[in-house]
């Protein structure tokens, strides 16, 4: 058992490490190629930020535990609102002064609709999985279209906080290096993570649904964590929360719809009859706080939500499995 949880952290740790050097990496290609740093940031590192989940759930989906994969997506936008988000605003008051992100918050919501349609029947296809993936391709290109629409009319605060994030110089030798080591890594971190996740999961006795909704969830949210407590420290309020934003957004759309495409199956229904309206109720209040008169998240809204996931990990650990809300 020990074993099993010190083999699952350096896998999350690794996996994590090899994301955010992937990441770096295509993000200095792209700008030696040419690609505007806007479009850099809406697309690379949006995907990028996500990779930790996408990997883990489409290596747990090829294994047959869709159960494992269903629960890190979900679990993942949970975790990003409740815990993420909840914490930062107890320490520090955020401000959402973005239009860009404020346009943003209706897509999540659709996006979320159309995820609670697919996850309906308990089973995931492989036209809900085109489907997911088309709908974050439309995404990005939406979102691509709204940020140059702002800055044609003044550079929103978003796109200027998000070019003064890339990277300025380094070599394509150096991009291509982390690009591989990225790819040799990450494979074998999710590969350590789903198999001792598996192990962990039968000696607590808890599904592989629960684990995949909190521990699978919270290490593979790290880059979030990560990107979120950088962008607060420097002020850079927008940037946090549009990397919260469009995590879930590609959680939802990626993170479900690959493993869908590649490995079809069906899933334990609570992931559907309790864990998805957490995700909805969490994402309307997000979408509620992003777009209150003061476009202020501050310490009491953090509390909350910080009370709120306390909540829902009890419900998850000290209820049984078969409890629908």
């Amino acid at each position: 058992m020990l074993l099993a949880i010190v083999l699952m952290i350096v896998g999350l740790l690794l996996l994590v490490y090899a994301a955010d050097r992937l990441v770096y990496g295509a993000a200095v290609l792209a700008r030696s190629l040419g690609m505007p740093p806007l479009v850099i940031g809406m697309t690379v590192v949006g995907v990028g930020i996500s990779l930790p989940e996408l990997v883990v759930s489409t290596t747990a989906a090829i294994n047959d535990q869709m159960d494992l994969a269903v629960g890190n997506a979900i679990g993942s936008n949970i975790i990003n609102i409740l815990l993420i988000l909840g914490g930062a605003a107890l320490i520090h008051p955020l401000s959402v002064r973005s239009d860009i992100l404020r346009r943003e918050l209706p897509l999540l919501l659709l996006v979320t609709a159309l995820c609670g349609f697919l996850l309906s029947d308990g089973e995931l296809s492989r036209f809900d999985g085109v489907l997911l993936l088309a709908s974050a391709a439309a995404f990005m290109m939406l979102v691509i279209k709204i940020a140059r629409a702002a800055e044609k009319e003044g550079l929103d605060t978003l796109t200027y906080e998000q070019m003064s994030e890339l990277p300025q110089d380094s070599s394509n030798t150096v991009a291509f290096l982390w690009l591989a080591l990225g790819f040799i890594i990450m494979p074998l971190a999710s590969g350590m993570i789903v198999d001792n996740s598996t192990v962990i999961a039968r000696y607590l006795g808890v599904s592989e649904l629960v684990i995949g909704l909190t521990v699978i969830a919270i290490g593979t949210s790290l880059p979030e964590l990560a990107t979120f407590i950088a962008g607060a420290i420097k002020g850079e309020d927008d940037i946090a929360l549009g990397n919260i934003i469009g995590a879930n957004i590609f959680n939802t759309c990626l993170v479900l719809g690959l493993p869908a495409l590649v490995a079809p199956g069906s899933f334990n229904p609570d992931a559907f009859h309790r864990d998805y309206w957490v995700m909805l109720a969490v994402s309307v209040v997000l979408s509620g706080l992003c777009l209150m008169r003061k476009h202020r998240i501050g310490h009491l809204a953090g509390a909350l939500l910080l009370c709120g996931f306390i909540a829902y990990m009890a419900v998850l650990f000290l209820l049984p499995d078969s409890i629908a809300f």
